[in-house]
């Protein structure tokens, strides 16, 4: 396979289990380490569930990587990633010495890999990444945004309850 289907194939795996944290009402984010072209460790949010604002899909999918490789170096591992990484994640991947980035939506507020600053290649660091963006991006945006239309809804519906509980007293 071509790098680009490969990389279509693992971005729509990523997204299938996106869908899994949005299930569990966690933003549709999810990640998936390679190597060889074989799954080692996937994950997806689990911020919410967890009460920890650190458990990013990459960070849990670079966790379960090492320990399945028994090393914190995941020397010539991909890294698929339906969202672009947040500065945190940005700088675990490169501690974790990730080949190449492969991500889908890029984040126009938090985005660490290009869009906001790039930490995944900056030249003072010790390791850059190679970094492939937009793969899939249209279907990743697309189920990222229906979530948030969703909750917004959500929270707009039970402001609304809550001001009709108040109006009852």
């Amino acid at each position: 396979m071509k790098n680009t289907e490969t990389d279509k194939y693992w971005m729509a795996q990523a997204i299938e289990l996106a869908k899994q944290a949005e299930a569990e009402n966690e933003i549709p984010v999810a990640a998936i380490v390679v190597k060889d072209n074989k799954l080692v460790a996937s994950a997806y949010n689990q911020s919410i569930q967890l009460h920890d604002a650190s458990a990013h899909a990459e960070i849990l999918a670079i966790r379960k990587a090492g320990q399945a490789l028994n090393n914190y170096r995941l020397v010539d591992c991909d890294l698929y990633v339906t969202l672009e990484p947040c500065p945190m994640c940005a700088g675990l991947l490169v501690h974790s010495r990730i080949k190449r980035l492969i991500y889908g939506a890029s984040d126009a507020k938090t985005g660490a890999c290009g869009s906001i600053l790039n930490l995944v290649n900056h030249p003072q660091l010790n390791h850059q990444i190679d970094t492939t963006a937009g793969i899939l991006s249209d279907v990743a945006s697309a189920q990222l945004s229906a979530f948030f239309k969703r909750r917004r809804a959500e929270i707009k519906q039970q402001k609304k309850a809550l001001k009709a509980q108040m109006l009852e007293k």
